[in-house]
């Protein structure tokens, strides 16, 4: 039985629309990961690191039959795909970051991942995305829904959806 969850995109280097584009494009070749559906495309600040571009965000479901670590190399082999260096200061700018949300109903916490993510609730750029996609999913472990958990989110950011630019 394939598990579902959730996963948080996010790029401010190069094409940032592209970039979150072609992780979704890359993520869906795996044949062990199915049912994609991606949020619109928002903006907004960078949250710790001030001194870097905006961010542009989506979350996107999926249904997978790989289990939690090997999505977790899925997601790290698209990073890699996309240009990410294997090693980076945290928070510094970057083409892609692709973090694993929710994974079924899944409680993990080891040095290499930790699920639920555990800044999920802190996160308006994941919030809000993932409102649009799934506002009355319930949160494993914590038990209350996407929409109560944004409402109660302590970042204040301004997160806005992003208008796609036209080519000429």
């Amino acid at each position: 039985m394939p598990e579902r969850g959730f996963l948080s995109l996010g790029s401010n280097l190069g094409d940032r629309e592209a970039n979150l584009a072609g992780a979704i494009t890359a993520l869906s070749t795996y044949h062990e990961i199915n049912e994609i559906k991606s949020a619109s495309f928002y903006s907004s600040p960078p949250l710790y690191n001030a001194d870097q571009p905006d961010f542009l965000n989506t979350v996107v479901s999926y249904a997978t039959d790989f289990s939690a670590f090997d999505l977790f190399d899925a997601c790290q082999n698209v990073e890699k795909l996309l240009g990410r260096p294997d090693t980076r200061e945290k928070n510094e700018p970057r083409t892609i970051d692709i973090d694993i949300m929710i994974y079924g109903s899944s409680f993990l916490e080891t040095d290499q991942l930790s699920i639920p993510h555990p800044d999920l609730a802190n996160r308006k750029f994941v919030l809000v995305p993932w409102a649009e996609l799934a506002p009355d999913f319930k949160i494993p472990v914590i038990n209350i829904t996407v929409t109560e958990l944004l409402s109660l989110c302590p970042d204040p950011s301004h997160v806005s959806k992003h208008v796609m630019e036209k080519n000429a």
